[in-house]
C-alpha cells in the first residue's frame, strides 16, 4: 500500500483559517537593533519538531528597526516566530492579548527580548531564562559528580534533588497561578504524568505489576488537550500523537484500531484540528502498514472509518484510488479466512515424465483440481511465483533445500502456485521443477485470474501463512524468516492454550 507523501503538505497549506481569540485584530511593534530597511516575517509553528512554520504576515523594519505586524483580524493563539535576515529568529506568545510590543538585539537574541503589554510573552521568557540557568547548574553538578567522593556525590546528589524540586514546584505554580494563559496551557501540555508506584498487598507483593503502564496509557492526555488548536501551533502536537499510537498503545493490529477511536472523540469540532489529526493519523499508519507485518488492519480500519467519509477536502482521485486499494487488502488481512484459490495440483510424476515426453511438458490439460481447503495442516505456506521472476529463481531453491527441511516437522505443507501461464511458460515451469527436483510439495497453478487482486500480489515471491483452519496467520514473510515466523506462531498457541 502506498500512501500519499505530499498529503501532510497539502493539508499544511490547507490549514489556515483563523480562529478569533480577540475582537480587535493584532498589532504587534517590533523594534530590532541591529537592523534596518529590512523584511521580518512573523509565523506559527505547526505541529512538527522539524521547525515547520506556516506564515501569517510580513513587514518592512524602518531606519530605526522599527515595524509593525497588524490586521483587523486576530490571529489564532499559539507559538509563533518572527523570523528576521540572516537566518535569526526569536520566539513569542499569541494568546487573548494581541496588542504589545517587543524589542530585541540581533547581537544577543536569546538575553535581549523584551516585551511591553504582554503578560504571557513575558512569564514564556521567564520561564526559559529560568529553565537556561538550571541547566547549566545541573550540567555542573553532573560534571562535579564524576569525579567526587562518596560524600561529596551524597551532597551533589541532594544538591540534584533540591535543584528539580525547584524547577517542578516553579512548573505547578506558573500553572496554577496564570490557568487561562496561553503559557499555561502550553507549559502543562509539557509536563509528563506523575505515575503512582506500583501496588502492594500486606506483605509488600506487587498486586498488579501492569498499573504503571496502564495508568500511564489512561492518564496519557491528561496535560494535553488535543481539541485546543493553539497547541497545534506549537512543534510539539504531532509528537505527542504520534508516541501515543507507537508507544503508550499495545502495538496489535486490534488495540491500535481502538487507539484511533480514543483519538477520534478527542479532538472535539475544531474542523483545522480534525483535518490535521485526520492526515496525520492517515499517514502514520500508513507507513506502519508498508514496514510491518499486519499493520495494514488498523490502516484500513481507519481509511474506511474516518479518513474516506471525513476528508472531504482531499483530492477525489486520491481518494478513489485509496477505496480501490482498500478493495485490494481487505480481502487478505491477517485474522480473515484465506480467499478461496482454485487450483490445480500437478504431480511430481507429471514433472518426472516431462524431462523425456515434449508434448507433456507443455500440456495444460494436466492436473488435479483442489482448493485450499483440501490441504490437511496445521500450517499452510502458500508462496506464489514465476519462473522468470530472478528473485524466484534463488528464493524457490532455498525454501525447498533448505528451509523446507527445518519446517516440515511442525505438520507444515507448502503450495508453490507459479503464476505464468501459456505452454511456454508451463515447459519453463517444468524444466525449473526438474533441475532443482522441487518434488515434495504442492506444485500447483492458478485456475481462476482474480487471485492477483484477491491476495495483492504486487511482486514475487509473495508467502502467506495460514493456519489449519486457512485463517491467514501472516503475509509477505521474507523466505528466510518463515521458521522463526512459524515457532513463535507455535509458541503464541501454547501460551494461549495453557492459560484457558
Amino acid at each position: 500500500m502506498k500512501h500519499n507523501k505530499l498529503f501532510s503538505i497539502i493539508l499544511l497549506i490547507s490549514c489556515l483559517s483563523v480562529t478569533a481569540y480577540s475582537k480587535s485584530g493584532y498589532e504587534i511593534k517590533i523594534k530590532v537593533s541591529g537592523l534596518k530597511d529590512s523584511t521580518v516575517v512573523l509565523a506559527h509553528y505547526f505541529a512538527k519538531e522539524s521547525l515547520t512554520f506556516i506564515k501569517d504576515d510580513s513587514t518592512k523594519l524602518n531606519k530605526k528597526g522599527e515595524a509593525v505586524f497588524a490586521n483587523t483580524k486576530p490571529l489564532t493563539g499559539g507559538m509563533y516566530i518572527v523570523i528576521l535576515p540572516q537566518k535569526k529568529y526569536f520566539d513569542l506568545f499569541i494568546g487573548n492579548n494581541q496588542q504589545f510590543s517587543v524589542e530585541a538585539d540581533t547581537a544577543d537574541l536569546v538575553r535581549s527580548v523584551k516585551f511591553k503589554d504582554s503578560e504571557e510573552n513575558t512569564l514564556f521568557y521567564n520561564y526559559r531564562n529560568l529553565i537556561t540557568g538550571k541547566t547549566k547548574e545541573m550540567k555542573h553538578l553532573n560534571e562535579q559528580f564524576a569525579s567526587a567522593n562518596k560524600a561529596q556525590k551524597d551532597s551533589i546528589t541532594k544538591a540534584r534533588t533540591t535543584l528539580n524540586t525547584e524547577v517542578k514546584s516553579y512548573i505547578r505554580q506558573s500553572i496554577d497561578q496564570h490557568k487561562g494563559t496561553f503559557f499555561a496551557t502550553w507549559l502543562q501540555a509539557l509536563q509528563e504524568i506523575d505515575i503512582p508506584p506500583l501496588p502492594r498487598d500486606a506483605k509488600d507483593n506487587v498486586t498488579d505489576p501492569n498499573f504503571q503502564y496502564k495508568y500511564w496509557h489512561q492518564h496519557f492526555f491528561d496535560n494535553f488537550d488535543l481539541s485546543d488548536i493553539r497547541l497545534l501551533h506549537t512543534p510539539f502536537y504531532e509528537r505527542k500523537v504520534i508516541d501515543y499510537l507507537d508507544k503508550a498503545a499495545i502495538q496489535h493490529p486490534d488495540s491500535i484500531q481502538k487507539e484511533t477511536d480514543r483519538l477520534m472523540t478527542m479532538i472535539g469540532t475544531n474542523e483545522e484540528v480534525r483535518r490535521y489529526l485526520l492526515g496525520t493519523i492517515y499517514n502514520h499508519l500508513a507507513e506502519k502498514a508498508n514496514q510491518y507485518v499486519g499493520m495494514d488492519s488498523p490502516f484500513v480500519y481507519f481509511a474506511e472509518k474516518y479518513y474516506l467519509p471525513q476528508a472531504t477536502w482531499a483530492d477525489q482521485k486520491f481518494r478513489d484510488n485509496l477505496q480501490k486499494d482498500i478493495t485490494k487488502i481487505k480481502p487478505n488481512l491477517i485474522g480473515k479466512e484465506a480467499p478461496n484459490l482454485p487450483l490445480a495440483e500437478i504431480p511430481a510424476e507429471h514433472f518426472i515424465t516431462s524431462k523425456t515426453d515434449t508434448v507433456a511438458r507443455k500440456s495444460l490439460q494436466i492436473g488435479r483440481m483442489m482448493k485450499l481447503q483440501d490441504v490437511r495442516a496445521k500450517f499452510t505456506v502458500l508462496v506464489f511465483w514465476e519462473v522468470d521472476c530472478g528473485h524466484c529463481q534463488k528464493e524457490m531453491p532455498l525454501l525447498y533445500d533448505s528451509i523446507y527441511p527445518i519446517i516440515k516437522n511442525k505438520d507444515v505443507k507448502i503450495v508453490a502456485i507459479h503464476m505464468l501461464t501459456g505452454a511456454d511458460a508451463k515447459a519453463k515451469w517444468v524444466d525449473f521443477v526438474n533441475d532443482h527436483k522441487l518434488y515434495d510439495w504442492i506444485n500447483a497453478t492458478p485456475l481462476e485470474y482474480t487471485y492477483k487482486d484477491t491476495y495483492n500480489i504486487i511482486s514475487t515471491p509473495t508467502v502467506y501463512l495460514l493456519d489449519e483452519n486457512k485463517r491467514i496467520l501472516s503475509k509477505r514473510i521474507g523466505i528466510k524468516q518463515l521458521p522463526e515466523v512459524i515457532e513463535n506462531e507455535i509458541k503464541r498457541q501454547q501460551a494461549q492454550q495453557s492459560s484457558h
